[in-house]
């Protein structure tokens, strides 16, 4: 499933923190979202998974309203991991991916074979197969993490936008976590803070700086020495990764942060 982005423009409080933003995430690929720390990629996403309303310009599922959609509808297409984690909750693992099937059951409705089946598969694709029973309270962050990102499997969702979603994960399960949604085939939409992970496991980058996307194509084509200097304030050189070949940002620990406006 496709997901466009057309002119959106989003503002809270008074003021606007996106503004024309025009992004595609094409089927089946991964798209991610880059930028400093208040640049507009979380309340970009936030839009597409319908927690905030644009104040103009609107998101299409392959070529649908995602306004004109029912809520039930959307979340059988599009699943989220926010950047927001929850607080504790009295739930054990196992109940908490369940709350992943939610579209499509009837309300009150018990857990069938299906249900199960597709939380058993979403666990074991984590790395959290066994864990169903264990209090999700008492996990770390990391494992926290993982289960979350099961909930939003469990969805069986065609379009997962993820916020941050490396977040609180080690190297290895960072590295785990980017391979499978490279694997998966669906379309993704994710925001990454690491510029070397996004230009390992994207197929398409948009650069959002002050709430606009000002640059947007493939990593090797996004991620020049002359765009992380504009946007991140920062010296870097961009080369071949020696085990993959792609684009390995190398960045000046010594030298002086250039001034961002």
């Amino acid at each position: 499933m496709r997901v466009d982005v057309e002119d959106l423009s989003v503002a809270y409080a008074g003021r606007t923190v996106v503004s024309g933003a025009r992004l595609l995430a094409a089927d089946g690929e991964v798209t991610g979202l880059v930028g400093p720390n208040g640049s507009g990629k979380s309340t970009l996403l936030r839009t597409v998974y319908r927690h905030l309303r644009p104040t103009a310009g609107r998101v299409l599922l392959d070529g649908a309203d995602l306004r004109a959609l029912s809520p039930a509808r959307t979340a059988r297409h599009v699943a989220a991991l926010p950047q927001e984690r929850g607080a504790d909750v009295e739930l054990t693992v196992g109940e908490v991916v369940a709350l992943g099937r939610t579209p499509y059951k009837r309300a009150f409705a018990a857990d069938d074979d299906a249900d199960r089946d597709a939380v058993a598969k979403a666990l074991a694709e984590v790395g959290m197969d066994g864990a169903a029973g264990r209090a999700f309270s008492a996990l770390s962050g990391g494992e926290r993490q993982r289960v979350l990102l099961a909930r939003a499997f469990a969805q069986e969702p065609d379009v997962l936008v993820l916020d941050e979603p490396t977040n609180h994960l080690d190297i290895r399960h960072q590295v785990e976590l980017l391979s499978l949604l490279r694997g998966r085939g669906r379309t993704t939409l994710v925001s990454l803070h690491d510029l070397n992970a996004a230009a390992s496991v994207c197929d398409r980058l948009h650069v959002l700086h002050q709430g606009a996307v000002v640059a947007s194509g493939p990593p090797r084509e996004v991620l020049t020495p002359a765009l992380i200097e504009e946007v991140f304030g920062v010296r870097a050189a961009v080369v071949g990764h020696p085990l993959t070949g792609d684009p390995l940002i190398a960045f000046d620990h010594r030298g002086q942060c250039a001034d961002i406006p």
